[in-house]
């Protein structure tokens, strides 16, 4: 029986600067090769954050990429999907054909960049909205949801996909030490997946609450990021070299320079939270150059890593569900995105969620 579809629908419109307001715009259409689909969650990512604090793109637009759903309409061409099934999307999907492409540098790809779901205006995600349109280039981007998963776990599959390549990259050996600075959203999933991959974490922050999930999710050791004797302790439990790698998952230039420090020779800096266009920050180069710690930085997801990151989520030996400490139903995303960049000791992971996702939450825990 075919789902009935208004022509209307909410959605949240940034308008300017810090201007998120609940408009009624037009259910987006679909073509044949399209799929539309009807959103349960979606993530608040800190991406989305600074483009709406600090005007980075110019409005109208729909913004919200970790998307989770119900497919509602399916394009005469399209195959392997029908009605009813329950999805995650991925907003950034490449073509695996092009110069960068073939060299690994998916989030280089000229597709890639390009933004495959949109609620309407200037692609933009649109997961701050009831429907999204999901375009005939983006669909191999869809996870489909196992029925035990809940629609929460759907919308963290981009997030874990962006930290898992980062992981990857560092191309670390097993009982490597890793310290990750920031035990945010981001830096929990960094500090679980290091650990599922047999690394020996070191987990920083200023929160107390967030140190204590870091140790429930498998750090082995934790410290106050501001801790005047950390550097030293890290090397007396490291036999003097130093750690492996270091993860910075805060923007902050203190915890750069310390990791500067804390890393040993020919170790690795990942830079993960440096997002902003513009920022700078004084190098001593001669840390690159004479002592062999590489710098890297890692940006969006890895197509190739979808079945892996699905695999840890929907087992739930990364249980997502506990990072998520605050839902907000649509009409309110503007507090959800206010709380998300002005954490709470308490707050974790912010989710906008239509009110029948609660249920649904709470019934699978």
């Amino acid at each position: 029986m075919p789902v009935e579809i208004p022509k209307t629908m909410r959605a949240v419109v940034y308008r300017g600067v810090n201007d998120l307001r609940v408009e009624t715009v037009l259910v987006p259409r679909i073509g044949a090769g399209e799929l539309l689909v009807r959103v349960a969650a979606c993530g608040v990512c800190p991406t989305d954050i600074k483009k709406i604090q600090y005007g980075t793109v110019p409005p109208p637009r729909i913004f919200g990429h970790e998307t989770a759903g119900t497919v509602v309409r399916v394009g005469a061409r399209v195959r392997g999907f029908r009605t009813g099934e329950r999805v995650a999307l991925h907003h950034h999907v490449p073509c695996l054909r092009c110069y960068d492409c073939r060299h690994g540098a998916y989030a280089h790809c000229a597709q890639c960049k390009r933004t495959g779901i949109t609620a309407g205006f200037e692609p933009s995600g649109g997961g701050y909205a009831e429907y999204v349109r999901v375009m005939s280039f983006a669909l191999p981007g869809i996870v489909k949801i196992p029925r035990r998963n809940s629609f929460i776990e759907g919308a963290m599959q981009e997030p874990v996909n962006t930290v898992l390549k980062a992981v990857k990259k560092l191309a670390l050996l097993r009982g490597d030490t890793v310290l990750v600075a920031g035990q945010g959203p981001i830096g929990l999933i960094f500090t679980r997946l290091l650990v599922l991959y047999g690394m020996k974490v070191m987990a920083t922050d200023l929160l107390e609450p967030r140190l204590k999930m870091a140790k429930r999710w498998g750090a082995k050791w934790t410290f106050k990021a501001d801790d005047p004797e950390l550097i030293e302790k890290a090397r007396r439990l490291t036999s003097g070299r130093g750690v492996d790698a270091v993860v910075l998952a805060v923007p902050v230039d203190a915890a750069f320079f310390q990791a500067q420090k804390l890393v040993r020779g020919e170790g690795k800096i990942m830079l993960f939270a440096h997002t902003r266009r513009g920022a700078e920050t004084a190098l001593d180069l001669s840390g690159v150059c004479v002592d062999e710690k590489d710098l890297i930085g890692s940006y969006s997801v890895d197509f190739r890593l979808q079945k892996e990151v699905a695999r840890w989520v929907f087992s739930r030996k990364l249980d997502v569900r506990q990072l998520v400490t605050h839902e907000f139903p649509l009409a309110e995303t503007a507090a959800a995105v206010e709380l998300a960049a002005h954490p709470r000791p308490e707050s974790l992971k912010v989710v906008v969620v239509h009110d029948m996702q609660k249920a649904e939450r709470t019934a699978k825990r």
